[in-house]
Parts: structure tokens; C-alpha cells; sequence
């Protein structure tokens, strides 16, 4: 996994076997499901974990936004998941995630996703058993 800023928001980046990149071709179709498989439950529970703890603004204004459009974007055919926040009008996200200088720092992303760094590995290894037994 791997943290990338976004330009309309905060995302991270979950790599599935970015290391084997060159050799994924010579991987068995059922092997490279397993890891897309197991990149697509990482994202979502990254995902998940980061709407239930984003803050709520109260304020007034549209205050589950943040909460209602964390999202995912998969590339590199699934096996590379970005989470967070992709629209215009999450630009903000960047600021309670980080907080300035008026504001504290709220993150609900990162932590989300260095609860889910620990099982990554084990999500993935476990998809790849699943299939060669």
C-alpha cells in the first residue's frame, strides 16, 4: 500500500503485487483473480473504515458529504486500488485530513488505511491458498 495525494482531494493507493508487475503475465488467470480479489476487499474496507470515522460537519451544510463520497478507482485491471476522495468538490477533504492552520488535522483516510496495512498481506496470501488448494 502506498499514499498518493490526489489533485480533487486525499486518496491512497493500494498496490496489489506491484513488485511482480513484470512477471503477473506469466501468472495463471485463477492466481491473478485471487490478488485482484483480495486488492478489491483491501479497498473496501479502507474505504468503509474511512466513511464511518470522517468527521461530520454540523454546521449546517451538507454535512455527510465527505462520508457519502469516499470512493475507489481500480487500474492496472483491479490489481491497483486508489481510495478517497476524486470529485471537484471534495478539494476539502485534503484539509480535514491534514488540517491548516486554523484547523486541526481530523484523518480518517490514513489511519483507515494503516488498520488495514497489517492484513493486506495475509488478504492476499490468503486468496492465493484459496485457489492452490
Amino acid at each position: 500500500m502506498a499514499r498518493s495525494g490526489g489533485r480533487g482531494g486525499s486518496t491512497v493507493r493500494i498496490n496489489g503485487m506491484a513488485r511482480l508487475r513484470g512477471r503477473l503475465e506469466d501468472l495463471p488467470d485463477e492466481i491473478k483473480e485471487a490478488l485482484k480479489k483480495g486488492v478489491r476487499e483491501s479497498a473496501e474496507a479502507v474505504r468503509d473504515d474511512t466513511a464511518r470515522t470522517v468527521p461530520v460537519d454540523t454546521s449546517g451544510r451538507d454535512s455527510r458529504h465527505l462520508k457519502d463520497t469516499v470512493d475507489i478507482r481500480y487500474d492496472e485491471d483491479g490489481l491497483i486500488a486508489q481510495v478517497g476522495w476524486f470529485g471537484q468538490t471534495d478539494f476539502y477533504a485534503v484539509f480535514v485530513e491534514y488540517g491548516t492552520r486554523r484547523q486541526a488535522a481530523q484523518p480518517s483516510l490514513h489511519p483507515a488505511l494503516e488498520r488495514e496495512r497489517g492484513k493486506y498481506r495475509a488478504r492476499l496470501s490468503e486468496e492465493v491458498r484459496r485457489v492452490l488448494r
